[in-house]
């Protein structure tokens, strides 16, 4: 098949040149209409009841995740002048085009008593624009009178205060949020600039929007340098500008169609799309590195372009082939998570990986069909003196100390598979970002004087009409019990609740005194319904905290970034207690909120990667069977690609680097690649026990010779190129770069040392015959 698809390509060359470069044309189009995702990454399947009993909650109160906060610590908050920088501050973002409201101490509402109307009003504590001495003792004295606020936005302890910033949504999950997020935060510094205060900055907007600009500005410095490491590797392997140019060209090919393929799918760049244009960006030049290695060495034995190059796409095609193949599945198996971002991802590097290669195989014999033939210093590489040393010593172990060979392997795999139980499976919202990282800086800081900002909800659901409010009002009082519960645990904030609003109420109907911020007995709740409907959510701001019904009710807290681990402790904790007071027969009560979805999409892929590598693993598996039809084979052949896996992971457990989505990525990725190079020696091995009748030492030889220049080639741009992610703020971004690097090292060394051991050491008449068997595709001629 090869060998005629050679034939076509080079009597029609300019046919495909035109029409790759056509296709290019076009999916450059759709790659410039390529989007950044603004929306927070959705993990969990529609099917998950984590995702559904979210859903229910956004339908019944709307978006829990929209709050930024903005926070500073001061004894002399209270200060005139200080107070008027902070209302000031505070109107010009509410003046924001997309800020729905704005909650500080000068902006603060207290709740009075009208009786001729009986009525309980919301009033501003200020409506000046600017304070008078008296005015501003007067607001203190006013705001420190509300226990509704104390914990809320304000600290006595440690006077800490923050503004509360609610986006609208249609802002939120759209790119005005990151001007928005630029000018409240520079509204913020030069307010600390102006007053000597250190500011502070959080809430899942202005975290989202950090992240979402590093992945930006990563994505092109990603590529930058990949194209930047490739050129240094491919000009020292080559010493030919040419081949180093239109090499890169044709790569970068393949990134334009991986972007523009993003687009067709209707796609946006995420996390971990973002990584896609360097990843095939390195993945697809080894397809280059093996065609031109080929092809070099048949011109210098032959000194026929057109014979070498043809025998180049006859000979390394199948390979490529097969090895792009595993890669792909390794990619692809992540459909299989049922997570919409990871399935995005899988899909589109799957299809990047399998179009990079068909691009390759077009365009590199095109290519070197145009070039002039190699000189000497060109091929020179190919008896390079320290690369053929190390074969050559390769090549010696193998034949003559396999004995030892698999005792050390058998050893440090040992000790590796000891490292598994020091891993940590445990995820943080902000696990990525170093400590020295404001946002984590700021994060704790919120979480020290406001016990966090991240989003838990617990969501009431009474089960009829008004029945937040029915039978003397007995859910308002469960509640209560509720957040005296809550209360005992110091990783949550003080609650936002209907009984909190009927405390305030009550404060009011009682005068304002601060002792009367508490639930009322039933006579008293009964006389405070005459004067406001506002208790029942009739009242625009406290609308969020019931539903139209009065059915379903929610208890809103902020929680500190505790991580996978101890929140899910926690929760097996609270869950029955909180089943304790509300009976399964009169309520459905459910703990949700963005960051319990965080947490729980943690464990959830988690869980499904491990799945997914599983499924990888027999994939590849079957794809083996396919080529070279023994079982046993294809057992064996894996052990070199599982036990860098195995190490990679005792690494890990060693080194505390824990168990997280980006870091479990690894071994999708990883397995998928060095599986490449189990494909490429096996392929070699049998051909030359087929086609020269070689012995087994003879055909390990020769394929360890043959194959193990571009297996080293190979390796060493896929090591610097996934190594190019260290330059990463995102910390399992680097984990990532540094971990695949470091697999796919360890399986050069076990594909090149420990496959062709174990093949030498069950060489008998029944594993030639094996071997010797025609797979579904015969490989006699290529």
């Amino acid at each position: 098949m090869y060998k005629k698809f050679a034939s076509i390509l080079l009597k029609n060359k300019l046919v495909f040149v035109i029409a790759v470069s056509l296709a290019t044309v076009f999916m450059a189009y759709k790659a410039s209409q390529m989007q950044l995702s603004y929306e927070f990454a959705k993990i969990l399947p529609d099917t998950d009841s984590a995702y559904t009993a979210y859903k229910r909650f956004k339908q019944n109160f709307g978006e829990d995740g929209n709050v930024m906060v903005m926070g500073f610590a001061d004894s002399n908050l209270f200060e005139t002048t200080k107070l008027n920088g902070l209302l000031k501050l505070s109107r010009e973002i509410k003046a924001i085009d997309g800020i729905r409201d704005v909650l500080s101490i000068p902006l603060a509402y207290n709740l009075v008593l009208n009786d001729s109307a009986q009525k309980i009003n919301f009033v501003a504590l200020t409506n000046k624009s600017k304070l008078s001495n008296v005015e501003a003792d007067s607001l203190k004295h006013s705001f420190l009178n509300l226990p509704f606020y104390d914990g809320f936005l304000y600290n006595k302890k440690t006077n800490a205060n923050l503004i509360a910033i609610t986006f609208h949504r249609k802002d939120l999950n759209s790119p005005h949020r990151l001007k928005m997020v630029k000018d409240i935060v520079e509204m913020g510094d030069t307010f600390g600039k102006n007053y000597g205060i250190e500011m502070h900055y959080s809430g899942m907007p202005f975290i989202r929007t950090v992240l979402m600009k590093k992945i930006s500005s990563e994505t092109t410095l990603f590529l930058i340098l990949a194209i930047i490491v490739t050129s240094i590797i491919l000009w020292f392997f080559f010493r030919a500008l040419n081949i180093v140019f239109f090499s890169l060209v044709i790569v970068l090919v393949g990134v334009v169609w991986s972007i523009g393929i993003m687009e067709c799918f209707g796609y946006k760049i995420t996390v971990l799309s973002g990584l896609l244009a360097p990843i095939i960006m390195v993945i697809g030049l080894p397809n280059c590195i093996f065609l031109i290695n080929k092809y070099q060495r048949e011109f210098v034995a032959h000194q026929n372009k057109l014979n070498a190059i043809s025998k180049s796409i006859e000979t390394i095609g199948i390979s490529l082939f097969l090895a792009n193949i595993t890669t792909a599945i390794g990619f692809g198996v992540l459909y299989f998570t049922h997570s919409s971002m990871l399935v995005e991802f899988g899909i589109i590097s799957s299809i990047s990986v399998m179009a990079t290669y068909f691009i390759t195989l077009i365009l590199i014999p095109i290519m070197l069909n145009i070039l002039p033939t190699p000189i000497a210093k060109h091929t020179k590489h190919q008896d390079g003196k320290i690369i053929s040393a190390f074969l050559n010593k390769v090549n010696f172990l193998v034949q003559n100390k396999r004995k030892a060979i698999y005792i050390s392997t058998t050893i440090i795999t040992l000790i590796s598979i000891i490292g598994f139980k020091f891993i940590d499976m445990n995820g943080f919202v902000v696990d990525d970002l170093p400590e020295k990282d404001p946002v984590f800086s700021d994060l704790r800081f919120f979480e020290k004087n406001f016990n966090g900002v991240l989003p838990f909800e617990i969501s009431i659901d009474t089960k009829k009409e008004n029945g937040v409010f029915s039978d003397n009002a007995r859910t308002l009082y469960k509640i209560k019990r509720l957040e005296k519960l809550m209360a005992e645990y110091p990783q949550f904030s003080k609650p936002l609740s209907v009984i909190e609003a009927v405390k305030f109420s009550y404060q009011a109907f009682k005068g304002g005194e601060s002792k009367y911020y508490k639930l009322p007995s039933i006579d008293d709740l009964r006389k405070l319904t005459e004067y406001t409907g506002s208790i029942k959510g009739q009242n625009k701001r406290l609308a969020n905290f019931l539903d139209t019904i009065k059915q379903n009710t929610r208890v809103s807290y902020q929680c500190a970034d505790i991580g996978s681990k101890k929140m899910k402790v926690l929760l097996d904790e609270l869950k029955p207690k909180i089943d304790s007071i509300f009976e399964e027969k009169n309520y459905n009560v459910q703990l949700t909120g963005h960051s319990l979805v965080f947490l729980k999409s943690n464990d959830y892929l988690l869980s499904n990667l491990i799945e997914s590598l599983i499924i990888e693993i027999v994939l590849i598996a079957v794809v083996g069977i396919f080529l070279f039809r023994s079982v046993r084979i294809i057992v064996l052949s894996k052990l070199p690609c599982l036990i860098p896996l195995a190490i990679t992971a005792g690494i890990m457990g060693y080194l505390n680097i824990r168990f997280k989505p980006s870091t479990i990525l690894i071994f999708s990725i990883a397995f998928g690649i060095s599986s490449d190079g189990t494909i490429y020696f096996l392929t070699k091995y049998k051909q030359e026990l087929k086609n020269y009748k070689h012995t087994a030492g003879q055909a390990i030889s020769a394929a360890i010779k043959d194959t193990g220049l571009s297996m080293v080639y190979t390796n060493i741009i896929l090591f610097c190129g996934f190594a190019i992610f260290s330059a990463s703020s995102f910390g399992g971004t680097i984990a990532l770069g540094v971990l695949v690097s470091l697999t796919l090292l360890l399986s050069m060394f076990t594909n090149l040392i420990l496959l062709p051991a174990i093949l030498l050491s069950i060489h008998n008449k029944k594993f030639k015959k094996e071997m010797l068997q025609d797979s579904v595709i015969d490989l006699n001629n290529q």
